[in-house]
């Protein structure tokens, strides 16, 4: 080629037309038809190339580049062309002069996504740059300029970036997870990754990169490894749902039962050949659990109820007998007075299984008001054990009861208390045979006093110890312990105890073997000026005494046959007694012989119990006269409105003759 000759610049495109247009009298190539050989050699091969290129040449190494790298340069294009490398990339100087030196010193050196600083857009960015700096030499052999082939990867980087933080974040996902995940591979089942929630269920860390069955040997004769074997060999998922699995969460501890629902998912290659099984599921026991509570809590609710029904229609037979008994004629006075006292038997059942039944639902709904007083325990478990003596009495039981030296003090309702330690005395006489021994034992220390009932009956079953408290629970039921109430005294007794901050136990060593209930209360200071028997109760209802004063009385009530049996008892306690079916005919009647005690029914037809009282107490007549209100609602939203309406008392059907006795004393002393 001749010296003067520009032709290898003919098909340099746009950057070939530019170097052929440039003045390069000022610059130290001069003119391109005067470039060494070499130069213009690696220019033309430059220029006729795709791909990004640049040459840097002579003492200032001016430089040239091609069509590929205007976009490279950004706005530092055209002005670049034939200007010193270094005023070119002044701003990635710094950086890249250490490589530039290595080329001019004949050593080419390659560079992978090098971070690069560049202005060539008027603003710093970071760049990412994969590229090659060589040595050119001129025809003595000497290192005259620097040949670069690059390729910009900012995008590159900037992706696989993105994408491996996408991975992270996907990752941290994958291990907070709430159910469990893992991928195991290959036909040995290494774990190559497992979340959180997985290690949490299997007890373990450090698993991946280990085989499934030397991470769970426990699981293999559970037919796991038999499934993940299956799903490797052919392929088809498998799905478990609340699969039982035994699992030993830490080296030391017992195998425990934990149950899971899951997938076995294959994972496939290119070729579609299984290489790993991915694992998905979530723990359910506590959901499993709780389900199987709450079957359990079905069934001894049905349990109770064909208890309950049980229960409702054995006092409802003798008493249907007795009253057909009395209807069919005139007995003589000795029946008369055995009818009557198997009807009052039995009618105290059906109000005890009604006041447990209201108890119940007082306690569950937080309606309890305790009247706490400070109590002498000692002189409490004696009125417990008075009220069950009766049961105990009839079994033939031998009862022993141990106080200690001292006087134990709690804070309590005496109600209650004397409530919940006849219901253990009664269990313990029910549950124990007759002849049987039941003992009542007190015992206090500083901080607390222990009243501990124990008898050598039935016992009770390892099984259900644990759930003598829970509501609807007794023991089997047999024939002589018929009538044995509704499996709620025990929870109650429990409930009661901690609301007046105290706790019940129970213990047996198994079925024959006796039982043993222990209730604890906080002792507290004896009272300043308490004597002898402080803490001892009257005894309820008070007493009547036949030969007092002739009174006149009025019932009020829609229930013919209800009516006519309390006016009976009224009047076999030697007062006259005027029934009415309605309020207004009560109306008429007090104007005509106005009653000093009226017992009027709440749910009357037409005007209610409410009104009639109002009205009442407007007459003379009955303005100052005792009225009490009937009723089968008895919470204390109901006494309390039956009281603001006018009346004196408040009785709850069925009424107890001991209530009315009280009533008909207190009227007496008047």
């Amino acid at each position: 080629m001749p010296p003067n000759d520009a032709g290898f610049l003919t098909e340099g495109g746009t950057m070939g037309a530019a170097m052929r247009g440039h003045d390069w009298s000022t610059s130290p190539l001069g003119p391109p038809e005067r470039w060494p050989a070499a130069l213009r050699t690696v220019v033309g091969l430059m220029l006729n190339s795709k791909f990004p290129m640049f040459a840097a040449w002579g003492p200032q190494l001016a430089f040239l580049y091609n069509d590929a790298y205007v976009e490279i340069l950004g706005r530092k294009h055209p002005q670049a062309l034939g200007r010193p490398f270094s005023d070119v990339w002044a701003d990635i100087w710094p950086d890249i002069s250490p490589i530039v030196d290595e080329a001019m010193a004949g050593r080419a050196t390659y560079h992978q996504n090098l971070l690069l600083t560049m202005q060539r857009k008027g603003y710093d960015e970071d760049t990412w740059f994969t590229f090659s700096y060589s040595p050119m030499r001129d025809e003595d052999g000497s290192v005259a300029g620097v040949f670069c082939a690059c390729t910009e990867t900012t995008e590159q980087v900037l992706s696989e970036r993105h994408r491996a933080e996408e991975i992270g974040r996907m990752r941290l996902l994958f291990q907070q997870a709430p159910g469990i995940l893992a991928v195991v591979s290959g036909p040995d089942h290494v774990f190559e990754i497992a979340n959180d929630a997985y290690m949490r269920l299997v007890g373990r860390g450090d698993i991946v990169g280990r085989a499934v069955v030397e991470v769970l040997p426990e699981v293999r004769d559970q037919g796991f490894i038999a499934l993940l074997d299956e799903v490797y060999r052919t392929g088809d998922p498998h799905v478990g749902h609340e699969m039982p699995v035994l699992l030993r969460r830490r080296p030391d501890s017992e195998l425990e039962e934990r149950f899971v629902n899951f997938i076995y998912q294959p994972i496939r290659d290119h070729r579609g050949a299984v290489y790993g099984i991915f694992v998905e599921g979530s723990d359910v026991t506590a959901a499993v659990l709780a389900m199987r509570a709450l079957q359990e809590a079905n069934s001894r609710k049905d349990e109770f109820l064909a208890m309950l029904a049980h229960e409702l229609r054995n006092p409802l037979a003798p008493i249907a007998a007795a009253a057909e008994l009395l209807r069919l004629g005139t007995p003589d006075a000795a029946r008369v007075h055995k009818t009557s006292a198997v009807i009052t038997r039995q009618v105290e059942h059906m109000t005890k299984l009604v006041d447990d039944l209201l108890d119940v639902s007082r306690v569950t709904r937080g309606l309890v008001t305790l009247q706490r007083e400070t109590l002498d325990f000692g002189a409490v478990v004696g009125d417990a054990v008075e009220q069950a003596g009766a049961l105990m009495q009839a079994k033939r039981q031998r009862v022993t009861v141990e106080l200690p030296d001292t006087r134990p003090w709690v804070n309590g309702d005496r109600t209650r208390l004397i409530q919940v330690l006849s219901n253990l005395l009664n269990n313990a006489a029910r549950y124990t045979p007759d002849g049987g021994e039941v003992a009542v034992r007190v015992t206090a220390d500083e901080r607390e006093v222990r009243a501990t009932v124990a008898d050598n009956g039935i016992g009770i079953a390892p099984s259900l110890l644990p759930h003598v408290f829970d509501l609807f629970t007794q023991a089997e039921r047999s024939p002589d312990r018929s009538q044995g109430g509704l499996g709620l005294g025990l929870a109650l007794a429990k409930t009661l105890i901690e609301l007046q901050g105290g706790r019940v136990t129970a213990y047996s060593a198994g079925a024959g073997l006796g039982s043993r209930f222990t209730v604890c209360l906080p002792r507290v200071a004896r009272p300043e000026g308490a004597g002898p028997g402080v803490g001892d109760g009257e005894g309820g209802g008070g007493k009547y005494t036949r030969g007092a004063r002739r009174r006149h009385l009025m019932v009020v009530d829609d229930n013919a046959d209800a009516a006519q049996m309390l006016a009976l008892l009224l009047e076999a306690a030697g007062h006259s007694v005027a029934v009415c079916s309605d309020a207004r005919q009560a109306l008429g009647a007090v104007v005509d012989s106005p009653p000093v005690l009226m017992f009027v029914d709440i749910g009357l037809p037409g005007m209610d119990g409410y009104e009639l009282v109002r009205r009442l107490r407007q007459l003379p007549e009955t303005a100052k006269a005792c009225i009490v209100a009937i009723t089968g609602y008895g919470t204390q939203q109901d006494r309390e409105r039956a009281l603001a309406a006018g009346f004196d008392e408040h009785l709850v059907k069925p009424v107890h003759p001991k209530a009315l006795y009280g009533i008909l004393a207190r009227l007496a002393a008047q």
